[in-house]
């Protein structure tokens, strides 16, 4: 048989009863057996079942408990705990450590840190520049070296 102890134990009921309109007393008695034995288990299981149900409470009901027991500690130190002015200079300030001395920075020494730095050398002003650039050759006149694409240019290839 298959099914959950309440379809079992109806199905042997059934059957039961099949039996004894059937008039075969002997299968009426077997059935009521199979049927009464699933009912016991099914009332054991839920005997079980109730109990588990009842220590879970009792869990939760001790958890809960503990929980408000814990709420009530700490709103009482709240309560009793000095009121804050909400100035952080007046929360707990770390440990100040001293200043270590300029000799013993616990830096490590380096050539450049030894050599004293070299002097810069003073650059000459520059002379300002002239909206107009002074030519070399005076106006009018053309440098005597022709164009290189001029045809008066001296051919290099010949």
């Amino acid at each position: 048989m298959r099914g959950t102890p309440q379809q079992i134990i109806e199905k042997y009921n059934q059957l039961a009863r099949d039996a004894q309109l059937a008039g075969d007393r002997v299968a009426t008695e077997n059935f009521q057996q199979h049927a009464e034995h699933y009912l016991r288990l099914l009332g054991a299981a839920q005997k079980e079942q109730e109990a588990r149900r009842e220590q879970q409470e009792r869990e939760n009901r001790e958890r809960q408990q503990e929980r408000d027991r814990e709420r009530a500690k700490r709103q009482e130190r709240e309560a009793n705990a000095p009121p804050s002015s909400g100035d952080p200079a007046d929360a707990p300030q770390p440990d100040v450590m001293e200043q270590p001395e300029a000799g013993d920075s616990g830096l490590v020494e380096t050539p450049e840190s030894q050599q004293p730095p070299k002097p810069k050398r003073a650059r000459k002003p520059r002379a300002p520049k002239s909206e107009s650039a002074p030519s070399d050759a005076p106006s009018g006149e053309q440098s005597a070296a022709p164009a290189p694409d001029s045809p008066d240019a001296p051919e290099a290839a010949e």
